[in-house]
Formats: structure tokens, sequence, C-alpha cells
């Protein structure tokens, strides 16, 4: 079993910037892949960023490329989510997860974290 508990999420301006946290607990954390997704009002969840357990691979949303940076500290048992240029359309609420293959499904989630980015 693997908890999951996301912080930094929050309200920012349009060119904004925030840095999502997740830290993980109960299993060896450099064994998971880590990934964050977000949900917003209506749509369907979707995959933002994705890492490999060592953190030699990272994957995008083409909608977040060049803006997010997905980072992970394995001797804290931490993933991040750097979020740059914000847009309004970034607004969702934001879940990390822990799976056993990068494009894989992930079996663990957190709890989420609300990201509001006013125009």
């Amino acid at each position: 079993q693997v908890q999951l508990v996301e912080s930094g999420g929050g309200l920012v301006q349009a060119g904004g910037s925030l840095r999502l946290s997740c830290a993980a607990s109960g299993r060896t954390f450099s064994n998971y892949a880590m990934g964050w997704f977000r949900q917003a009002p209506g749509k369907e969840r979707e995959a933002v960023a994705r890492i490999t357990g060592l953190g030699r691979g990272t994957y995008y949303a083409d909608s977040v490329k060049g803006r997010f940076t997905i980072s992970r500290d394995n001797a804290k048992s931490t993933v991040y989510l750097q979020m740059n240029s914000l847009k309004p359309e970034d607004t969702a609420v934001y879940y990390c997860a822990a799976g056993s293959s990068v494009l894989g499904s992930y079996n663990y989630w957190g709890q989420g974290t609300q990201v509001t980015v006013s125009s």
C-alpha cells in the first residue's frame, strides 16, 4: 500500500507559477512510477506529467509541454510538479498517483489539490 498526500495548490493569476508536491509513504518509493493528473469540472481526468521510478524518463501532455516540469526526490519520497506560465485552462483538481509502469495504470491516488488560475 502507498499513501500519497499532495500540497501546494492555490489561486494564481494567469502567467504565474505554482509548485505542487506529493509526499509518499508505505512502500519503496523508487519502485513506483509517479504521475500528475488533473480533472476540471465537467471534463475527464487527464494525465499531465509522468516520471519513471528512477527519474530517467518523463512524459508530458502536449498542453503542458514547455511549461510544466515533473521531478522526484527518491530520498524524500516526494514528487513535484513545477507549473509555469499558468493559464486559466489549467484550472483543475490535481492528483498525484503511483503505478508500476510509467505508461500503465496507476493504482494509488492522493486526495487531490485545487489549482485555480484567474484571468
